[in-house]
């Protein structure tokens, strides 16, 4: 009985000492899921939003932005704009994949190319085809 005893000791010590790997995983997970989440345009080219920019020597006015960053692995640019010549904002929708190493953004655009990105704390800018763009989360 005695040795009975020890042996179910033994195991439940066994068995309360090893790790629950699902909860370490689920932590990583919500660490790694931090830097998802809505960005608000703040500036584009050193300019604060609203703002007119010459982009292609091509003057407009950049009224408003959105960045969303969700945990699917996906992304969603929104940019409103008047165009050269208008007086009415026009808006445009983009979306792309995206992988993250460290700091650095790489997003896969639909029916485009790549750009990369870079988040510091709620700030996320990227340079797509020399425009800077600033966002805050």
């Amino acid at each position: 009985m005695k040795k009975l005893t020890i042996f179910t000791l033994a195991i439940f010590i066994v068995l309360t000492s090893i790790p629950d790997f699902s909860k370490a995983e689920n932590q990583q997970t919500k660490q790694d899921t931090t830097f998802t989440g809505v960005y608000q345009l703040v500036s584009v080219n050193g300019e604060k939003v609203p703002a007119t920019i010459s982009h292609d020597n091509v003057k407009f006015k950049v009224s408003s932005g959105t960045f969303i960053i969700k945990t699917d692995g996906t992304c969603i640019s929104k940019m409103s704009f008047v165009p050269p010549g208008a007086t009415e904002a026009v808006s445009n929708e983009v979306s792309a994949t995206y992988k993250k190493e460290g700091s650095k953004l790489t997003m896969q655009w639909k029916g485009a190319g790549t750009t990369e990105g870079t988040l510091d704390g709620n700030f996320f800018t990227m340079d797509n085809e020399g425009m800077k763009m600033v966002y805050k989360k």
